[in-house]
């Protein structure tokens, strides 16, 4: 029997910058003695193509390296339709693969059916920032971390070898992994709510600590992922604390503060909260479920659920990687406050009524009720920074920091409608319905979809572009 076949995805919406992301990790991996398939999965407008796909052309790769845009979705969309035969299910088609993080990670699963995915996103490299001198973890931990201001010393990149990391764990039995891995039920955040991986509010350092539980010897890795520095996957409204907290920064899109490692090791766990998508690898052997189709920035929660199953485990691995947070084509923070708090609603709401899992999909009775409560707390909370912004305005050293607090906060209250709570409710309410909608009838149709593209994935290929 063969080894499955690996690829490494990049899933962007921002094409002008990938071909950065390309060169380093298509470096790193040479400097390993590794050649995956590299895909990356474009979800730039037919325009940003034109503009930047040209320039993409010119890379050259030591990997295969591979492109999937604009033109090869319509070819994928068209082919999967005239399979199904029936138009009134191609809307539900394409809201699975929609222009969104959900969407364009779903078109991902389907490209590496029958092997082994490992992903990371457009922002990410292969390096993570440690402390120059770590300190060894308590006998329960699994990670500790803390911000440092940029520029700050006490800390350096180190890079590991990514690809040995997740093929040393990805579809083995976890009698097979190796014997340095820690193994336990789950993982606490010291930082995060354990079920939404909702911030507990902004904290200079946090560790991850394991609760111990038995893995059972003949329990298969599905899922698998690495440490990160720079951010550590922290909520967008923790983003504007670090922004409200220091005097000297000039706007919430600067990041000043970078997340660094002290220490880490790796670990299985029977269920995995922290799962992180934009550094995760996956067993996609036999299909896996489908992300949400969803602009919310919670695409992932699914696989939070999905890897409680029996029979099914989760890794952190010995690896780390680093988040460099671009700021080009990224939401205004104010909208990432709301995106997030609606998630963190939406999450709790589908987690609450979960009824059964299976191979390929999550099934629960949520349908997008609200109460009256549900967007008061959100208001309260949000009302509350927003107080806080203008506050920190009195306090501006310069001119130019009262401005940009001043344009935080009038950008806060239109994102939340005015703060008007009828206003917010209504709104509120069609998002949700919008959302959950498409995400139940989305995961009806998925496995279908698996098995005619695994099929056509073996025969035929489907439609990518070679580029090196």
């Amino acid at each position: 029997m063969h080894d499955p076949d690996s690829y490494f995805v990049i899933p962007t919406h921002r094409l002008r910058d990938v071909r950065e992301t390309i060169r380093e990790y298509d470096d790193h991996f040479w400097r390993n003695g590794h050649s995956p398939t590299i895909i990356v999965f474009d979800d730039s407008t037919p325009a940003n193509f034109e503009k930047y796909f040209p320039l993409l052309q010119e890379i050259k790769t030591r990997s295969d390296l591979f492109y999937v845009g604009p033109r090869q979705k319509e070819e994928f969309l068209t082919y999967v339709n005239s399979r199904l035969r029936n138009k009134r299910l191609e809307p539900l088609v394409k809201n699975l693969f929609r222009p969104s993080y959900g969407g364009n990670r779903n078109y991902t699963l389907m490209y590496t059916l029958g092997g082994l995915m490992i992903s990371s996103d457009d922002d990410m490299r292969p390096y993570a920032l440690v402390q120059d001198s770590p300190e060894s973890l308590e006998y329960d931990e699994v990670s500790r971390g803390k911000l440092h201001r940029v520029g700050q010393n006490g800390y350096n990149r180190k890079s590991f070898d990514i690809m040995s990391a997740f093929l040393d764990v990805l579809g083995k039995k976890s009698a097979d992994v190796p014997e340095n891995y820690e193994r336990g039920e789950l993982l606490v955040d010291t930082a995060m709510e354990l079920e939404t991986n909702a911030s507990k509010g902004l904290a200079e350092e946090n560790s991850m600590r394991l609760e111990r539980g038995r893995v059972r010897d003949g329990d298969i890795v599905k899922m698998a992922q690495t440490f990160r520095s720079g951010t550590n996957d922290i909520d967008a409204i923790d983003f504007v604390e670090m922004f409200l907290g220091n005097d000297e920064q000039l706007s919430p899109d600067d990041l000043n503060d970078l997340y660094v490692l002290e220490n880490f090791r790796p670990v299985l766990t029977n269920k995995n909260w922290r799962m992180d998508c934009g550094v995760a690898g996956y067993d996609n052997s036999f299909g896996l479920p489908p992300f949400f189709p969803t602009r919310l920035r919670f695409e992932d929660y699914i696989y939070r659920i999905w890897i409680q199953q029996e029979g099914i485990v989760a890794a952190h691995v010995d690896a780390a990687q680093h988040h460099t947070k671009s700021n080009y084509m990224r939401n205004p923070p104010a909208s990432e406050v709301l995106n997030e708090e609606i998630a963190n609603l939406l999450k709790r709401k589908i987690r609450d009524s979960v009824t059964c899992i299976d191979e390929l999909s999550v099934t629960f009775e949520y349908r997008g009720e609200l109460a009256a409560e549900d967007a008061e707390e959100i208001l309260g909370k949000i009302t509350g920074l927003h107080a806080r912004a203008l506050d920190a305005v009195k306090r501006a050293p310069t001119q130019e920091r009262a401005e940009s607090l001043r344009l935080f906060a009038a950008n806060l209250q239109k994102a939340f409608y005015g703060f008007e709570s009828d206003f917010f409710q209504h709104n509120l309410v069609r998002i949700v319905d919008d959302a959950i909608a498409s995400i139940r009838s989305s995961l009806e149709l998925w496995p279908t979809l698996v098995e005619i593209c695994y099929f056509q994935k073996t025969r035929q290929g489907l439609p990518m572009v070679q580029l090196s």
